[in-house]
């Protein structure tokens, strides 16, 4: 063999290691409740887990009606899909995190930004809201240990399929991560449980 040849198939057996690697350092699992049939996403990588928890619409507008929102207000959120949400550093460097560099992918491949609470916050506002709990906070800086939770907001279809893309920075250098294949809850735990 040519010393090119070898160099050459040298370069491919490291890029396969390195995209072994890559594939190999998330850890996503599912846990689906077995009443209810509502799903959780919980993703490890490189310091930073989250866990993403479907939450149905008849919860979020208990949430929302029980602190005063207007009837519409409840309407208008408990539409969009929504998942408890918690984050934490699971490594031991300074870990953070900006909801504004987070996004998801349609079915059709269109990418979206994820709605952050200062958003949130700002349309609360202006129709006489003053209201900041419930929503994960839009950035965060983790030490060891750290964690924080809130709600995530995705507005699709309640039936259709997305990819969750988010990313972090620790110590300094930005990660990526991917939940694929994931869903809304269903409108009302009664369809899940008449599904099974």
């Amino acid at each position: 063999m040519t010393k090119r040849l070898i160099n050459s198939k040298l370069m491919n057996i490291c890029c396969l290691c390195l995209l072994y690697t890559q594939i190999q350092a998330a850890e996503v699992t599912l846990h689906e409740n077995n009443i209810s049939g509502l799903v959780t996403w919980i993703s490890k990588d490189n310091g930073f887990s989250i866990e993403l928890i479907q939450l149905i619409p008849d919860f979020v507008r208990a949430i929302y009606s029980n602190h005063g929102f207007p009837p519409e207000e409840v309407e208008r959120i408990a539409d969009y899909c929504i998942f408890g949400s918690i984050i934490q550093n699971t490594s031991q460097q300074h870990l953070s995190y900006r909801v504004a560099d987070w996004r998801y992918i349609d079915k059709n491949g269109k990418t979206y930004p994820v709605k952050t609470k200062a958003q949130w916050l700002e349309e609360w506002r202006k129709v006489g809201i003053n209201f900041s709990w419930t929503l994960l906070p839009e950035s965060g800086d983790f030490g060891v240990g750290d964690w924080q939770q809130g709600f995530t907001t995705i507005q699709l279809d309640r039936n259709e399929k997305f990819d969750f893309i988010y990313t972090w920075t620790l110590d300094g250098i930005q990660h990526q991560g991917i939940i694929e294949n994931m869903s809304c809850a269903p409108a009302n735990l009664s369809t899940n449980l008449n599904a099974q």
